[in-house]
C-alpha cells in the first residue's frame, strides 16, 4: 500500500509551554521578597534561596566529612 505523502501534520493540537526556568525562580524570589515585608537588602539571598525551591532546580545539601 503507497504512502500518502501529500498529508499535512495535524496543526490543531493544544501546546502549552512551561514558564521559562529564569521567570519561575524570578516569581519565588519576588515572592520571598513579599513575605519579608518588602524589606529591601536581601536580593541575593532571596534568588538563591527561588533557586534552590523551584522544581527542576534543586540542589542537593553538600556536606563536609
Amino acid at each position: 500500500m503507497p504512502t500518502d505523502t501529500t498529508r499535512k501534520p495535524q496543526t490543531n493540537i493544544a501546546f502549552k509551554p512551561k514558564p521559562n526556568l529564569a521567570d519561575q525562580i524570578r516569581r519565588r524570589a519576588y515572592e520571598l521578597y513579599e513575605e519579608r515585608g518588602g524589606q529591601e537588602g536581601h536580593e541575593l539571598e532571596d534568588w538563591l534561596r527561588a533557586e534552590a525551591e523551584v522544581p527542576g532546580r534543586r540542589v542537593g545539601a553538600v556536606t563536609a566529612n
